[in-house]
């Protein structure tokens, strides 16, 4: 017999027991419900595609629309936890785990061209609207990846946290490290299967980085013939046409190459430093059909008289390619091509743009004069000069007194005759100043040339600024320029007069920048 007090005690105890016992059924009743639910909404949108995908095989419209409505979920957990982050990329993962299976893993013909349809499975929407969920991709998909990127690049930090395995090789001459990433990229293309999607990301300096030679030609050999071109005055285009038929990676063969593989889609996202933008230049184009031809190569190195000069491998291959077409890199139309998607998402356009917008504010007249400049830097000079006094004589002719801005982008070569250090931009500056030292100005200006990436030619600078104070300085100095144009000196020039512009690598290649600001 229990006592009154026991009784009591007893007695709550079932009363709380049934309580819990209670929410518990609520909750299972309400989780069954929802999966229930659940359930019925994705067996009715798969019965729905499945009635679709066989209609398809007898017409080319759908039979009615697809019932799969949107699903509107409310992630509630507290995302400041764990345990809440955990559970909150659960229920995102099951959602696009679920819309992937109900639209059969795309391996069904259900959305065409010119009939295509769009399907929302799921909104989300989260009641802890000021977190973020983190590390979701890695729970999403399995991917692998490496990236070449300049050495003296000191931006690594950025690279800390990824699965993309980060690469360090030499620019603007090919290296041994260079190679080895490149070959780690050519592994992940040959374990690919048709359903990967394998994204390539080139930028301007990809032509040095991603060395792959062809068979027979050496790694040195690779490095002989650039140096020789970098220094012949050829023209980027000119040094990339014979790059592409050197190696197995560029001009359109990493497209082969995964053709080749698995016939994988492809996505190259392209910056570009070239002039005109032209894909199968950047980078030597290795997902970008090959416009250029063996024998436009070995013209190339005919012209600037380099037979003599080349490796034997090189010449030997190249001679070979002038009657065996089947050393061609593919061209327009080739196969390998229709399961690749080339964008341009970047170029020096869009600097310019921002160039222009700033100095407008700032009270300017700013004109893009040239996205074409090119030539030998030295010779450059001469027109530049006479294009900025034509301009500042139809001002004047007009009784104009103002700020005038002129933009011009391009990549100018320096054919090397001297042991000095130097690069196109400050070349260019170096010949500008001359020529114009005898000359009266009647005008200030300002003009700095700069390649873009940070670095130019042998030298640790940009580029270069000069102005009336830098010319006066010059003459007052006694500085003579022709001493430094005839050993390539041009870098050592604007350090005496303290002009040489440094900002290290910028990491982002896209072609050199010349801004002229004159003030009437």
């Amino acid at each position: 017999m229990l006592s009154k007090k026991a009784q009591i005690t007893l007695l709550q105890g079932i009363i709380i027991l049934t309580v819990f016992l209670i929410i518990f059924i609520v909750i299972f009743i309400i989780r069954v419900g929802q999966q229930a639910e659940h359930g019925a909404w994705k067996t009715e949108c798969m019965t729905s595609v499945q009635s679709n995908v066989q209609w398809r095989k007898i017409s080319s419209v759908f039979a009615e629309d697809i019932r799969c409505p949107t699903q509107d979920i409310t992630i509630k957990e507290d995302l400041d936890t764990a345990k809440g982050q955990n559970t909150a990329k659960s229920h995102i993962i099951k959602s696009m785990e679920d819309c992937w299976e109900i639209y059969q893993k795309g391996n069904v013909d259900l959305f065409t061209d010119e009939n295509t349809y769009c399907a929302i499975c799921a909104i989300f929407d989260f009641e802890d609207k000021d977190k973020e969920i983190t590390g979701l991709p890695a729970r999403i998909i399995d991917y692998t990846g490496i990236i070449n990127v300049p050495e003296n690049l000191d931006k690594k930090e950025i690279f800390k946290k990824s699965k993309i395995s980060v690469n360090f090789s030499s620019h603007p001459i090919p290296n041994e490290n260079g190679l080895k990433g490149t070959l780690s990229m050519m592994e992940i293309v040959e374990s690919s299967t048709k359903n990967d999607l394998i994204v390539c990301l080139i930028s301007g300096g990809g032509s040095a980085l991603l060395s792959l030679p062809k068979k027979g030609i050496k790694l040195k050999d690779l490095q002989d013939v650039n140096s020789l071109l970098l220094s012949s005055g050829a023209s980027i285009h000119e040094i990339n046409t014979i790059r592409k038929h050197l190696s197995d990676f560029k001009g359109g063969n990493l497209a082969k190459k995964v053709y080749n593989s698995s016939g994988a889609t492809l996505i190259s996202l392209i910056i570009s430093d070239v002039v005109g933008d032209a894909l199968d230049s950047i980078a030597s184009g290795p997902t970008a059909a090959d416009k250029t031809t063996l024998k436009e190569a070995y013209s190339i190195i005919e012209k600037y008289k380099l037979i003599g000069k080349i490796p034997i491998s090189i010449k030997s291959h190249l001679e070979k390619g002038l009657s065996d077409n089947s050393l061609e890199n593919p061209k327009p139309n080739d196969p390998c091509f229709a399961n690749v998607h080339n964008y341009l998402i970047g170029s020096v356009r869009s600097a310019v743009q921002e160039v222009i917008s700033f100095l407008t504010k700032e009270g300017f007249e700013a004109e893009y004069f040239s996205n074409n400049i090119i030539g030998e830097a030295k010779e450059f000079a001469i027109p530049l000069y006479g294009f900025i006094s034509k301009y500042v004589q139809e001002y004047l002719y007009q009784n104009k007194l103002t700020k005038i801005a002129l933009i011009g982008t391009g990549e100018l070569t320096v054919t090397i005759r001297g042991s000095g250090i130097g690069g196109r931009n400050q070349e260019m500056l170096l010949s500008f100043l001359n020529f114009v030292k005898d000359k009266k100005l009647n005008y200030d200006f300002l003009i700095i040339a700069v390649n873009l990436d940070g670095i130019e030619g042998n030298s640790k600078a940009m580029g270069a600024l000069i102005d009336n104070y830098a010319l006066n300085k010059m003459i007052s100095k006694n500085i003579s320029p022709e001493k430094f144009l005839a050993n390539n000196d041009s870098n050592s020039f604007f350090k005496k007069l303290r002009t040489e512009i440094i900002t290290g690598p910028t990491g982002c290649n896209a072609n050199d920048l010349i801004l002229i600001l004159i003030s009437i």
